[in-house]
């Protein structure tokens, strides 16, 4: 299983725009966190109609109410706050947006993936039998724009760079 993980998009469209064609190879895609606003959550359920996508808040998403309001509209689209807990091709996997949690979720050894975004910098590093992942940004902002896609069944860790 194939999946897609995102985070730091700040309302960039175009960028998401550049990220859709990748994400829609995939079986699921995790966002980190900082959409900012609704119509980014929009673009992302029109744009996946049919790939379930989870959703943490991150400290930018200054809208939580219409946010959710928006994700009610998708039967593809779970909100998780502020963790997502999920099993996905037979994997364990925690998602939030902070770094040090993120940290501290992959020592605990109850995942086998471990995914966070908000410093913006993209990271993988191994603790244990856990991946731990930041996909970086979509947004953009320090020069590199990127996102990750993870083989489930291996955990090799493909690395896309968006124009």
């Amino acid at each position: 299983m194939r999946v897609a993980v995102l985070s730091d998009t700040h309302d960039h469209l175009q960028r998401i725009d550049a990220a859709l064609p990748h994400l829609r190879k995939t079986e699921a895609v995790l966002h980190c966190g900082d959409l900012c606003a609704p119509f980014v959550l929009k673009r992302l359920g029109d744009g996946l109609p049919s790939i379930p996508l989870h959703v943490v808040f991150g400290n930018n998403d200054g809208d939580p109410f219409l946010l959710q309001q928006v994700a009610s509209s998708y039967a593809h689209i779970s909100l998780h706050v502020p963790l997502a807990e999920l099993e996905l091709g037979g994997r364990r996997i925690a998602v939030n947006h902070y770094p040090s949690i993120a940290r501290g979720l992959a020592h605990s050894g109850l995942y086998d993936l471990v995914c966070y975004g908000h410093d913006h910098l993209a990271h993988e590093e191994r603790v244990g039998d856990c991946l731990l992942l930041n996909p970086g940004e979509v947004m953009g902002m320090n020069g590199r724009s990127s996102l990750a896609i993870v083989e489930l069944s291996t955990m090799a860790v493909a690395w896309i760079e968006l124009d």
